[in-house]
């Protein structure tokens, strides 16, 4: 609640035209609403556009903000429906990994070059096969994974019932399962992770 107030009190200076109120929220949130837009697009420009067009959004509409509430869940839901609107202009796009395959593949050996020459084919095998899951799949497993957020905060920002979320991770896991089977990358170590 503390970290609230103090976003409440940044956001009410906002609403004052105070721009280094606006700055201190940039500089607090800048870094996750980047990795969050990185993750989704796997584009750089078009992760730094998104994020321009976040602290915009909250500059335009920071009336509309209920300052009794944390901003970061608020933040999470613009940036992602940012990145819907993306995926609707491209057909395709891509997600950064390192932090997910963090989570699903073992720790890389530390210097032989046929582990990391494994891991890096890993790398492309996961990568392909989120680019095959659905869009609500896609954004479910960067939140929980990439972003760490819990069930329960990814359903407050994609504006969903908890267990669509559970059911879209569960079926995101499943399908990645398929898909790294059918590429035949799934270590037996690692399998557990998509159960």
């Amino acid at each position: 609640m503390r970290q609230a107030s103090q976003d409440g009190q940044l956001v009410s200076r906002v609403r004052q035209g105070d721009l280094k109120a606006l700055g201190e929220l940039y500089d607090k949130y800048h870094t996750q609403v980047f990795r969050t837009a990185l993750s989704v697009t796997h584009n750089q420009q078009v992760a730094e556009d998104i994020l321009q067009e976040v602290f915009l959004k909250l500059y335009r509409y920071c009336e509309r903000i209920d300052t009794s509430l944390p901003l970061a869940p608020w933040l999470y839901r613009v940036t992602v429906n940012l990145c819907y609107t993306q995926l609707s202009r491209q057909k395709r796009w891509f997600t950064a990994l390192e932090d997910v395959i963090e989570n699903l593949v073992s720790p890389p050996a530390q210097t032989c070059p046929e582990r990391f020459t494994e891991q890096s084919q890993v790398r492309t095998a996961v990568q392909q096969a989120i680019d095959l899951l659905s869009p609500n799949q896609k954004i479910v497993i960067v939140l929980y994974y990439l972003a760490d957020l819990s069930l329960k905060e990814i359903a407050h920002i994609l504006e969903v019932p908890e267990g669509t979320v559970k059911s879209r991770l569960h079926y995101g896991r499943k399908n990645l399962k398929r898909k790294l089977e059918k590429s035949h990358v799934l270590f037996p170590e690692v399998a557990y992770e998509f159960t």
